[in-house]
């Protein structure tokens, strides 16, 4: 089993490092397989094709995000946190984002921006004052203001000034949260 393991973690290098040169329609078998180093049989072994190792590695993203941050403290903090995962795979998001598996990233991005939103909720508001259908609702609108920054950003080609301006966009909307919060347990939200 851990062959198995080492193999597939050999795989999603080559592949990432090869996605990262060039754009995903162009990528084929033969350039991960060269890269790293293994025969055709032993990549369709552990893939069916690479859409499949392409939505592979987004799950291991999210489940990587999930378990590197316990805990966040703000919105703010998940927006930085997918924003980062975007930043560090600047090239391979483009090329995905721009091919005809940009519904696999997509999916991935709405993944981990709930996960990151719900993390939030569970964190920074455990007491029990919050009916099971508000809190739903608060992580749901927030998840969907997350990957709507987040895509957005995408679509305009990932430019630094964009990080900085989401920044002083949640910067003017610190205590909204608690804002809303505060609201729905007086009544004000029903």
């Amino acid at each position: 089993m851990a062959n198995v393991n080492i193999t597939k973690r050999a795989i999603q290098e080559a592949f990432l490092a090869v996605l990262n040169e060039k754009s995903l329609g162009k990528i084929t078998v033969k350039d991960i397989t060269d890269r790293c180093g293994i025969n055709r049989n032993t990549f369709y072994y552990h893939y069916q094709d690479i859409p499949a190792l392409l939505e592979e590695i987004c799950q291991i993203q999210v489940d990587e995000l999930v378990n590197k941050y316990p805990e966040f403290n703000s919105v703010e903090e998940c927006l930085d946190a997918a924003m980062q995962i975007v930043m560090d795979n600047k090239r391979a998001v483009m090329h995905i984002y721009n091919s005809d598996n940009r519904n696999t990233y997509v999916s991935s991005l709405w993944r981990m921006c709930e996960a990151t939103v719900t993390t939030y909720f569970n964190t920074a508001f455990t007491d029990d004052r919050l009916s099971p259908e508000d809190r739903q609702l608060l992580i749901r609108y927030h998840k969907c203001e997350c990957f709507g920054l987040i895509l957005d950003w995408i679509n305009n080609g990932l430019r630094e000034d964009y990080v900085e301006g989401t920044r002083r966009l949640c910067q003017m909307k610190k205590g909204s949260v608690e804002d809303m919060i505060r609201r729905i347990r007086q009544g004000e939200g029903q």
